[in-house]
């Protein structure tokens, strides 16, 4: 059997994480044969700690083989001590009357002391996938305070908006999702980001050749994928979590096959005409577990660069907001 992998979760009592650590823990993350061991960070505060150790307890009662540990603390230099991967969940939510400036600074000063404290305890080929909103400028800035780990280990996740894209395409076309292929994400994790339907294919056939409705496609399509965390809220009274933790399998997995295509938020350099220092949403092709390349060279038409132009002034105006908080 291989050796166990360490696995960092933040915010791993909430939501999200409750329903991530079976999953990680069952193998649908790095594979049947791949033992972990979790390592669980929460907020130094007694009722997440103690629902950190009822979550701990049905872990151990789930008998998962491939679970070789857990480590439960509210210390991040312990939780990230030689992590292979951290999932960085935990995030202060938006509250009411809160300006985006303002919960950009906030979570900003979070993701400050996270990628300080990973880059110094984390494995040396730690990989750190950001999951907390504003995903991709979280990211950035855990980056930007990175001195040890290259920017390209960090990595944000536009891949629930990719499983919404694909499967909004899907039921419209009356087809199994598996018929729609290379959906991607380009741009910010928020209402601003473009799904590429003219890149799509259903069935082998381009997507706008199988559902020739352009309006539906630049308009309801579009709407739909980028706000439908929206309305989930409004629908169930809380934000997305079996989807959000779904979908972070599906990014964490498609980074460890290599051959995977993908959409992923990494620093753009420049793709697609992306500010060259953020992170934006592109379309990856992993080459060795971990790694990826940018896959360039996609077409766009009139609408899609104006919809890039849009998501990415988004993220260079956060970029500006947050500016004082970079390393």
């Amino acid at each position: 059997m291989k050796s166990p992998i360490r696995v960092a979760v933040t915010g791993a009592a909430g939501q999200i994480g409750y329903s991530l650590l079976f999953r990680i823990a069952s193998g649908a993350m790095f594979g049947p044969d791949q033992p972990v061991i979790l390592q669980l960070i929460e907020a130094p505060i007694e009722k997440a700690l103690k629902a950190l150790e009822g979550v701990a307890m049905e872990l151990d009662d789930c008998a998962f083989p491939l679970l070789h540990g857990i480590v439960q603390t509210s210390d991040p230099a312990i939780g990230f001590k030689d992590a292979n991967w951290c999932l960085l969940i935990g995030a202060k939510p938006r509250g009411p009357g809160m300006e985006r400036a303002d919960l950009l600074k906030d979570n900003g000063r979070i993701f400050t002391a996270q990628g300080k404290i990973i880059d110094e305890v984390a494995a040396a080929d730690a990989r750190v996938a950001v999951v907390g909103n504003p995903a991709n400028t979280n990211c950035m800035i855990a980056a930007s305070h990175a001195k040890r780990l290259p920017a390209d280990r960090f990595t944000a996740m536009v891949r629930l908006d990719q499983n919404r894209a694909q499967s909004q395409l899907a039921k419209k076309a009356g087809v199994p999702l598996a018929a729609v292929q290379n959906i991607f994400i380009y741009g910010n994790h928020s209402p601003t980001m473009f799904p590429a339907f003219a890149q799509a294919t259903i069935g082998g056939k381009p997507a706008p050749a199988v559902i020739p409705d352009l309006a539906w496609l630049q308009g309801s399509f579009c709407e739909t994928v980028g706000k439908r965390g929206a309305a989930i809220i409004a629908a169930r009274g809380a934000s997305s979590a079996a989807s959000a933790a779904n979908a972070l399998v599906d990014h964490v997995r498609s980074l460890v096959t290599p051959g995977a295509i993908h959409s992923v938020a990494v620093k753009s350099n420049g793709a697609y005409g992306f500010d060259a220092n953020v992170w934006a949403g592109v379309p990856v092709r992993t080459t060795t577990p971990g790694s990826y390349e940018i896959l360039t060279g996609h077409a766009m038409d009139d609408f899609a660069k104006s919809k890039l132009a849009a998501t990415n002034k988004e993220l260079t105006d956060e970029r500006a907001l947050v500016a004082e908080l970079l390393g």
